[in-house]
């Protein structure tokens, strides 16, 4: 089964075009330029299946569809679900979790077949809990690095938008809000951890992916695993478990 699998996020839309499990193409345009979709599937051979997780909002999607008019394939719009793929939702009201989040923690669980803690570091970062026997246990939202960043240019005197680098001593405010954003999220990723493992968690994996895990990953104090692009695994194996 050929499967076109689409992410739109709040910054980018990335797809990929797979043969079963195996990628022959990946790529994305900026949500904000969605009319260019399009153009960049125009190439791409009609799959079996098209899957799209989005959480851009109606704007996004109604460009999506038409960038996908012309395979003449229904797109399935992801919805989480109670239980899928091996995975068992925990949130109160499976529904209202974000299709990226089911869709990474789908991926997940595909890849590992483990505990672990999935980091999403986008727009904004998920830090989401999934046990040993497949359940989600719940999670976290929180701004992303640059959203961070914009937080404390916009409401603050003298604290403007500055580039910055990472650094252990920052000294100066560019680098201090850069390293400030950093160290915040690679410790609400081990805060979750932390949070598995006093529940009685064994949970020793962080799966990592997203357009920030380059600047997380050398900060993270754990065993880390950093997967390109973990929603469109997701989307894949959603698509072929109901292949049947």
């Amino acid at each position: 089964m050929n499967v076109l699998a689409i992410d739109a996020g709040n910054t980018r839309i990335k797809w990929g075009w797979a043969e079963g499990r195996r990628w022959v193409r990946q790529s994305s345009v900026p949500s904000a330029e969605a009319d260019k979709l399009g153009a960049a599937l125009a190439s791409v051979a009609a799959p079996d299946r098209i899957l799209v997780s989005n959480v851009a909002g109606s704007a996004v999607r109604e460009r999506i569809a038409a960038a996908l008019a012309p395979f003449h394939v229904e797109p399935q719009w992801i919805k989480s679900a109670a239980h899928q793929c091996g995975v068992r939702s925990g949130y109160g009201d499976p529904a209202q979790l974000g299709s990226d989040r089911w869709a990474a923690l789908i991926g997940a669980w595909h890849l590992f077949s483990g505990p672990c803690v999935v980091a999403n570091a986008g727009t904004t970062m998920t830090v989401d809990a999934l046990s040993g026997e497949g359940v989600f246990l719940g999670g976290f939202i929180v701004p992303g690095v640059d959203l961070m960043r914009a937080a404390l240019a916009d409401n603050t005197a003298q604290l403007k938008l500055q580039e910055g680098r990472f650094t252990y001593f920052p000294d100066c405010t560019a680098d201090a809000i850069m390293s400030g954003a950093i160290n915040a999220l690679a410790g609400s990723i081990e805060c979750m951890l932390r949070f598995m493992a006093e529940t009685g968690q064994t949970a020793s994996l962080i799966v990592l992916t997203g357009g920030a895990a380059p600047l997380l990953a050398p900060r993270l104090n754990a065993r880390f695993e950093v997967v390109d692009n973990l929603v469109l695994e997701g989307l894949v194996c959603i698509a072929l478990d109901q292949s049947g």
